[in-house]
Formats: C-alpha cells, structure tokens, sequence
C-alpha cells in the first residue's frame, strides 16, 4: 500500500512558481525588446527564433530544480510537523507511550522527545491515579468476584437483560445451555444466540416477554415483595424451555416500586424431562390398558373353570387363555421395567471428584452396612475421578454385603491408584474363592439391600462410567479383589481466543453499562460510534483474485459491544473451499489441504456467521476484498451482507494521511498493539478489532462521531478506489 503521493500544497506551489517564472521570462524578454530599434529586434529576433525550444527545455528544467528542491524542503519542513502531530495524536489516545520514532529537523526530533517525555509524565500520573483508585475500590471488586465466582458456579442457566432484550450478564451455564438449542451448535456453538449485547428475543418471543413483565409490574404495584413470573416456550430448534423470571429494580426503586430497569431468567432445559414424562405416561397408560384386557380375559376364563361339568378340552382352551394372558402382562411389566432402567441410567451425572472422597465415602456405607471393618490403601490425595459417587458406591457396597452374606468375610481394603489414563480401583478382601459363574450372577442381578432394591446392576453402574469391571485372584497372598477402572478427570486444553488475546482471569460474561442503554429510535448512521455493536472479521483464501475463482478457506470474527472487546465471544471456522489451495499461498496462512478435508463448504459456515454478526456494524482491514467474497456468494446462500461496513485501512488513512504505510502491521506498530495469530482470520481479527478501538477516539478528536461521518470520511480517501 505504499504509494507516493503529493500534497495538494506543494503542487499548487510548484504551478505558481512555474507561471510566475513565465511571466519573469516573458516580461524581461518584453523590456528588451522595448529599447531595441526595429533593426536590432529583427536581427535578435531572427537569431533568438530557432533557439525558442532551447530556452522553454531551459524555463522547464529550471521549475523541475526547483520543484525538486521544494519537494526536499516540504517533507523536510512541512510534512515533519504534520507526521509529529499525528504521532502525538496516537500517544494522546494510547493507554500507553510508545518511543515516538520520528524523522524531521532536529528542533521536530527535540520536539518529539519533549512530547515523549510528557506522554511518559502523564503515564506515570495515570499510573498513581490507577493505583489509588483500585486501592479505594478494593471493596466493590470484591464483591464482583463473588459474583462473578457465584455466576460460573450455579449449576442453573442464568441470564440478564435490560429492559430491551439485550443481554449484559450470563453464566457458563447458560452458554452451554444456548449451545444446546442453537440449529447450527456445531458451526456457531450458539454465538449467534448468546452473547452480551445480544437481543434475548432471538430465543424467546418479544410478546411472551413482554406480557411476563407486565405480570412482574402488576405485582409489584400491589406490594409483592419478591415478584416474578414463570412461563414455558419454545426454540426454533424444537427445544422445551422453562423460564422464571425475576425483575432488576432501579437504584431510585423507592421513588417509583414498579420502575425496574431489566430482568433476570433463569432457564431450564425440559424437553428430556417432558419427553420422558410422555413416555412413562405412554407406558403407564399401555401397561394399564393391556392389563385391564388381560385381567377380563383371565376372570371370564376362571368363571368358565369354576363350573364343574366344564368338558376337558374347553378346559385346556381356558387354562391356555389364562397361561397367555399372564405371559402378555409379564413381558408388559418386563418391558415397563426395562426402560424404566434406561430412563434412569440416562439420567445419572458424571461429576470431578477427589478419587479419596470416593473411597471415603465407600468406607463409610459398607462399615455402617455389613458391620465389617474397611481399611484404605494408597489413599493420593490428587487423583481425581469423573464419577457418579452415589451408583459407585452403592456397587461397592452391593458387592462387599454379598461376600459378607455368601462367605462371612470379616475385612475389606479400599485401593485407589492411577492406571494410564484411568484409574483403577480395587475392593480386596481375603477368604474363599468364588467361581466366575458367581462373579457373573452377581455382576448381572439387580442391587439390593436388605428391604430396599434398585433396578441397576454393577453392570449398568460400569457401563454409566464407560469402564471395566473384573474379578482377580492372588493366590502367593491369598487375596480376591474386584477391579473397577474408571475415568480420570483432566483437564482440556484448547486453542481459543483468550490466547491469541489478553484477558482477565474470568470470561467477559457480563456489561452491566448496558443498562444505561435503550434502543434508538435515529437511523443506525446516526448512532454515536461509541454506542454501536461491532463485528470485526477477517477472512483467509486461497489467493488474492476473488473474481477469478479463489475462495475462503478461513473465518475469523470477534465481537465489541460497548466499546470493550470480548474476547470470549469470538467466531472461528475452516471452510473446505472446493478446490486445492495453491501450494504457494501455504507459507502465508499455514493451512494445508489436510486441514480442510471434511471440512463445511461456504454455503454452510457463511449463515452461522451471518447470525453471529447479525444486528452489528462490520468492520474488516481492507474490506472490499472480504466483501467481495461474501458478495460473489449471495446466490448460492440467499445471504445479503447489507451490514454497514467500516474499513481500518481507510479510517487510518483519514486520521494519519501523512503516514507512509497503513498495512495492518505498520498500524499495530504505531498503536502498540501486540500482533499474535498474524495470518490466521481470528488473530487478525482481535489486531484489527483493537486497532479499531484505538482510532474511535482519534475519529471522535477530528469530530467524526457517528456512523454516516465515519463512513463519508472514508469513502474520500485514496485507498477507497481500490477494487477487486
């Protein structure tokens, strides 16, 4: 992008010097011939005339010495205090000073130095200023942290709005839970549903919402201390949601009760719940039915067997009624029991456990139930298990009580180790062998103690856990044990964008200066920059000729809603383009042909992008060229990006136009901004995203404040003809 470029002034200076030394030549010429007889000027004249090219070659390589000597002085002069004044612009609008790397005369360098020097002063001043305020807040951060540490704990989906739908706070469960009913949850991974800034009513219907308020209004006004309301909706994914909704009151609540300024859902997933309501409901309602039938057919069949002269082979048609009719209920009851089992096996949760409070916990059912003595071996108190505590050791138990009824043994040891990537643990006792066949009965019958008894087997309990469950025998120390493996919890690592960018020690889940906001009723150009919503995208292809069949091989996005990136609601696909990439193009991004096999073509990822950046600003570096690839997929899509779209390069070339370079890294250089990720579409995304954060305030300084002014501002630039 580095093009020459000459500055309005210095051209109109060189045409002025120019006519002006015309008009020097032409005059003097004119004075000279003024005092010549006609006979001298005829013989100038005609010794001047064949040499009139000479003179204008002359005339013209006059200007262009000077022009050059001008040119030299105006960088020199002219433009080294415009480059200062845009190099101060930055250090006004950067957290932070940056050595100010400038060239001009020495008194511009001195002054940048001076200036450096200040912007460092006033870092200095910010930094006490910082220091005191969070040392004054300590209190109120907090209490933040307890709730933000409450947020990510609660086990229930937790949303905020304000009182226009969008969201300013949601949990991790919530997230998980919007994943869940998103259509598109694998490209997506419900981004487009959930996330701050985001209106509520993508999931619910604004009616439905609105009349819970009013209901929510109603009840305070007639005193409730604690309204709420409650209802129960629909997805667009066919999902089953159970809503409560509490209200979020103004500060001033006690000038007006009714007056709140958001509310608060809670969500609930039902479908699984009611689909298996159904189902036990179809089951009970089989189950009755059927056994009425049978029931009649067996008393019409006793009636006719009561009467003694009843002749034998109408007597054997009846028992066999009788014998048919008992088979039919039992493998109705059978069948009832059986997905009864599953329903409940289903609903089992795996939770992380300290693989000692396992044991611990074992210990103490089988002591208080078989009245024998449990000792605990290898007891590590940093393995962890993913575990149904209560199954597991209701299998333990089970099997330590049948050795006690079975073989009166009189001790059992508890062993816990890690095996590989499981760990394995072993309920050991010393006395009399047992067969396999018995291992077998008892890893196969239903559980029970005493009175009480369960349809699960220790088979289910291994099978929940995805593990292994076998009998072994030392015979050097005459010991028996049960091995159980089962499955180690660990820990995740994936590649997101909390590490291509900064970020705090909690996920950005939450804006609460969103409750100040409504929406506007002006035109979306008229809006204030600083009050928009803005996806920041970036796109990776297989070459630089989107017209001539190239195409995206990459999509990366990021969202900023209220002046604050977030950098855990970010959007990042592989897209499968249909086509080889060009094996020289692979050096830039590092995407090979391997990393997009089996991947989703365009026609699938642009929608849940669209979604994702629906309701936003777009804002790309170079933009024409990722809008023309969205553009040349309008057809096979049905998918119109009529976003309005802002464009770095163009902004940067409107606050700094004397700059010689507006690459996406010169920027960052300018700005201080860390490039990580460069060449990938969501790390240049998060760079350009903050890029775009840094010019807000220049833009706002040079009165450029709202949509339509930013995007005027840049269409009058020289970079806004280029064209692809």
């Amino acid at each position: 992008m580095n093009r020459l470029k000459l500055d309005r002034r210095l051209v109109l200076a060189i045409v002025v010097i120019g006519v002006a030394t015309l008009v020097w030549l032409l005059v003097t010429i004119g004075l000279i011939a003024s005092t010549l007889a006609p006979a001298q000027l005829a013989l100038v004249t005609e010794q001047l005339a064949p040499r009139l090219v000479l003179i204008g070659l002359t005339w013209l390589f006059g200007l262009v010495s000077i022009a050059a000597t001008l040119r030299w002085l105006f960088r020199r002069y002219a433009s080294a205090p415009a480059r200062l004044l845009e190099q101060t612009q930055v250090l006004l609008a950067a957290p932070k000073a940056a050595p100010m790397d400038h060239h001009g005369t020495k008194e511009t360098q001195a002054l940048a130095q001076a200036i450096f020097q200040l912007a460092s002063q006033r870092d200095g001043l910010r930094e006490d200023v910082a220091a005191q305020i969070v040392q004054a807040s300590q209190s109120v951060q907090q209490e933040k942290n307890r709730l933000a540490a409450l947020m990510a704990e609660l086990t229930q989906s937790v949303v905020v709005c304000n009182l226009d739908g969008r969201i300013i706070l949601y949990n991790s469960r919530a997230r998980m839970q919007f994943k869940a009913i998103s259509s598109a949850p694998a490209l997506a991974g419900g981004a487009e549903l959930m996330g701050i800034g985001r209106s509520i009513y993508a999931v619910f219907d604004r009616q439905l919402v609105a009349h819970a308020l009013e209901s929510i209004r109603q009840r305070m006004e007639r005193g409730a201390a604690s309204p709420s309301a409650q209802f129960v909706t629909t997805t667009q994914a066919g999902q089953l949601l159970k809503v409560q909704m509490a209200p979020v009151r103004h500060v001033q609540s006690q000038v007006d009760e009714a007056d709140i300024s958001g509310f608060v859902l809670m969500l609930d997933n039902v479908t699984r719940a009611f689909e298996e309501e159904h189902l036990r409901d179809q089951l009970l309602h089989g189950l009755t039915e059927g056994s009425r039938s049978s029931l009649a057919n067996i008393q019409a069949a006793v009636d006719m067997l009561a009467y003694p002269d009843l002749e034998a082979d109408m007597r054997e048609r009846f028992l066999g009624v009788v014998r048919e009719e008992v088979h039919s209920m039992s493998e109705r009851i059978t069948g009832m029991t059986q997905k009864a089992t599953e329903g409940l096996k289903a609903r089992w949760p795996l939770e992380e456990m300290l693989g000692s409070d396992v044991l611990l916990a074992a210990q103490r059912r089988i002591q208080a139930r078989s009245q024998r003595s449990v000792t605990l071996e290898n007891l590590d108190t940093s393995l962890w298990l993913k575990v149904d505590s209560f199954s597991l050791t209701q299998a333990l138990d089970y099997l330590a009580m049948r050795l006690v009824d079975e073989f009166d043994i009189k001790f059992f040891r508890l062993r816990l180790q890690a095996s590989g990537n499981r760990g394995q643990l072993d309920l050991i006792w010393t006395g009399q062998a047992m067969s396999t066949e018995t291992v077998m009965s008892w890893e196969m019958d239903s559980m029970r103690f005493g009175v009480e008894s369960t349809p699960l087997t220790v088979r289910d309990v291994v099978e929940r856990h995805g593990g292994e469950m076998w009998f072994e025998r030392e015979r050097v120390r005459h010991e028996a044990f049960f091995r159980f493996l089962l499955p180690l919890a660990s820990v995740q690592e994936q590649l997101d964008a909390s590490q291509l960018a900064p970020s705090d020690a909690r996920p950005e889940f939450y804006d609460f200066d969103l409750f100040k906001t409504s929406d506007q009723s002006s035109a979306l150009d008229d809006r204030l920059l600083s009050d928009l919503t803005f996806t920041v995208f970036d796109t990776e292809t297989t070459g630089l000729s989107p017209s001539e069949g190239d195409e995206i091989i990459q999509m990366g996005a990021a969202r900023i809603v209220n002046s604050k990136l977030l950098n855990q609601e970010s959007f990042e696909q592989l897209v499968n383009p249909g086509r080889l990439i060009p094996a020289a193009t692979i050096p830039i991004h590092g995407i090979t042909q391997d990393m997009v096999q089996g991947k989703p073509p365009i026609t699938e990822v642009l929608p849940a992008f669209y979604a994702f950046a629906q309701d936003t600003v777009l804002v790309a570096h170079n933009a024409a060229f990722d809008m023309k690839f969205l553009q040349l997929q309008e057809k096979n899509t049905g998918l119109v990006f009529n976003h309005p779209v802002l464009d770095t390069l163009l902004l940067s070339a409107v606050v700094h136009p004397n700059q010689e370079s507006h690459r996406l890294e010169a920027i960052a250089e300018r700005f201080n901004i860390t490039v990580l990720g460069r060449h990938t579409a969501l790390g240049d995304a998060l760079v350009t995203a903050q890029v775009w954060l840094r010019l807000i305030p220049l833009l706002q300084a040079m009165g450029i404040n709202t949509l339509r002014q930013a995007r005027e501002a840049a269409q009058k630039t020289y970079y806004a003809r280029l064209k692809y």
